[in-house]
């Protein structure tokens, strides 16, 4: 698959842009930039496979930092000053099928619509 622009929703539903970066030691990598480097929120994604079991790992990082305005000395710059990210790994045997592999990416889909990964996420609430 071409290494193209993205387009993902944020809660509001407003477009964030992702534009490819670089693909640099089998990761390709995605930055929706602001013009501050610091504050570009980053996606990325890699993919390897297994010698011997022939496992296919997909891997997906996303990082999105909050970035403010911090005066030092009498300097205003930027810094960042908390961020969120999200690792997601997913592998699949050899021997999966295509099917097999569309219905664990619904489920996924399906999990983080649900209240319980609504809750756990947004409001970080523990099961009990």
């Amino acid at each position: 698959m071409q290494f193209a622009p993205l387009v993902l929703k944020d809660r509001t539903g407003t477009d964030i842009a992702f534009a490819p970066r670089d693909i640099a030691n089998g990761v390709a990598t995605h930055v929706n930039s602001t013009g501050v480097p610091i504050a570009d929120k980053r996606l990325s994604y890699a993919q390897t496979r297994t010698a011997g079991n022939g496992r296919t790992k997909l891997s997906y990082k996303l990082a999105v930092p909050v970035v403010q305005d911090v005066n030092v000395g009498g300097v205003s710059r930027p810094t960042v000053v908390r961020s969120a990210y999200v690792d997601l790994t997913v592998t699949f045997d050899a021997t999966s099928s295509v099917t097999e592999r569309q219905d664990v990416r619904n489920m996924l889909l399906s999990f983080l619509g649900t209240e319980m990964a609504g809750r756990t996420i947004e409001s970080l609430e523990t099961l009990y």
